[in-house]
């Protein structure tokens, strides 16, 4: 159940001038991400602003993205809260047109316990049992960490497929492969630490850098799978600065500006998120004329 490949795009959300989400450029934009090596479209989680979203505009771009894609790639929903009664209700209305998982973020802000969190996850699987999950944790944001023991006993329920691993600390990830069975799939939650993560056992990325470099992050992983170590660390290397770039400031801002130097029309990002300064532009443009991304 629930099998993602290597690349899981972290989709952005474009908006039109006058704020409003621009479905017909997401549709065009998740047909490109497909046709670039992205597996998997997480549709609606952090990168594509959801915390400014609404429920309706998240329904819609869940609609709008499987049909783009129907039949090329799968999708996954971005349905966490930090209330466990509304995430149920959005993943059981993305469950009902043909989704093909969500994405569950930790409870942000409340700062459940390892119970709660435990409670929290297992009544979403539950009320949504033919649709695999992803846990995400992600503690710089959420203010709480899900701990590998947690994830080990999360992990034993049939629809757990894996986790979107990013507190950025590979002794956590260690010890999740370590005790949790070998189908249970890890995906880095940073694409600097998509290689390393690849060494103890992960499956691949939920990326941001794969709206610019997917060929590329597949060809690495590629690479490290088929015992190139040489050309899938040469690869890491290359694109290491585009990784770091994607990140001088709140992401998606970065990737909003790097994708409009390529010529996308996806808008701004919505207040409180702001554009970055004209410092950070041009250290973004700078990255990707080096990587001939533009």
């Amino acid at each position: 159940m629930g099998d993602f490949g290597t690349i899981v795009t972290a989709m952005i959300t474009p908006f039109k001038p006058d704020g409003s989400v621009n479905y017909d450029v997401a549709a065009k934009l998740a047909v490109h991400l497909v046709d670039n090596g992205t597996d998997t479209l997480v549709v609606c989680g952090t990168t594509g602003e959801s915390p400014t979203l609404t429920w309706d505009e998240e329904y819609q771009l869940f609609v709008e993205v499987l049909q783009a894609v129907e039949g090329k790639a799968k999708v996954i929903a971005g349905c966490g809260s930090n209330s466990t009664t509304e995430a149920i209700a959005a993943t059981q209305k993305a469950a009902k047109i043909g989704i093909h998982g969500s994405l569950q973020v930790v409870p942000y802000y409340n700062k459940p316990p390892q119970a709660g969190l435990y409670q929290h996850f297992e009544a979403i699987a539950q009320a949504c049992p033919e649709l695999p999950m992803l846990l995400y944790n992600v503690p710089g944001r959420t203010g709480q960490n899900l701990c590998p023991e947690t994830v080990v006993q999360l992990a034993k329920i049939d629809n757990i497929v894996g986790i979107k691993e990013a507190s950025g600390n590979l002794d956590q990830a260690s010890e999740i492969r370590r005790l949790t069975p070998k189908e249970f799939q890890i995906y880095a939650g940073d694409d600097s630490l998509t290689l390393p993560l690849l060494a103890i056992g992960s499956k691949g990325v939920v990326s941001v850098a794969s709206h610019l470099v997917g060929n590329q992050l597949k060809q690495m992983i590629k690479s490290f799978n088929m015992g190139s170590m040489e050309i899938a660390t040469e690869i890491h290397l290359q694109l290491f600065p585009l990784f770091k770039a994607l990140f001088l400031t709140t992401n998606p801002i970065p990737v909003k500006q790097a994708l409009k130097l390529q010529g996308w029309e996806v808008g701004s990002v919505r207040s409180p998120l702001w554009e970055a300064d004209a410092e950070i532009c041009q250290k973004i443009e700078d990255v990707l004329n080096k990587l001939s991304l533009i």
